[in-house]
């Protein structure tokens, strides 16, 4: 059974901060979907949505902004794993993620602000049981490594 991430918006303005999600998905060779339904508005729909998936090998990556129900409430409703990856606005001084950080007993998704992240925990999850996945995000990290190497390589010659 092939895994895939399912990248749930809570609306459509959430897409060009999936896109970065995806972006790193397709650089671990993971395969994904988007699909949008909102907690507050189109419950319902998220229920369809995650009956839809619930046979399947699948990580659900929630990207809803403001007051995050959409995470909480997928994770309730799923024994899938969950991934928070809220887009966080400076227009609330950065407080709007405590809606996601901040959930009811009986919640365990994993929160991160940050769409490699994201790519990279959903992964990890795989991982497990994927030895060829495995090495392909141990590659991913010695790479970033090396960037960190050359900078320093790189800053050593300033004066």
């Amino acid at each position: 059974m092939e895994k895939k991430v399912i990248i749930l918006m809570g609306s459509r303005k959430d897409f060009e901060f999936s896109s970065r999600i995806a972006k790193h998905l397709k650089v671990l060779g993971l395969s994904y979907e988007f699909r949008v339904a909102s907690a507050h508005k189109t419950p319902e729909k998220v229920l369809e949505i995650l009956r839809e998936y619930e046979e399947e090998r699948v990580v659900h990556v929630t990207v809803a902004g403001r007051s995050n129900a959409l995470s909480a409430f997928v994770d309730a409703n799923t024994t899938k794993p969950v991934i928070a990856c809220p887009p966080y606005s400076e227009k609330f001084g950065g407080a709007d993620i405590y809606s996601s950080l901040r959930v009811p007993s009986g919640i365990g998704s994993v929160v991160t602000i940050e769409p490699e992240g994201a790519a990279i925990a959903a992964a990890k999850i795989f991982a497990v049981e994927d030895q060829e996945l495995a090495k392909r995000v141990r590659e991913y990290q010695l790479a970033k490594k090396g960037e960190i190497e050359r900078a320093d390589e790189s800053v050593k010659k300033l004066k």
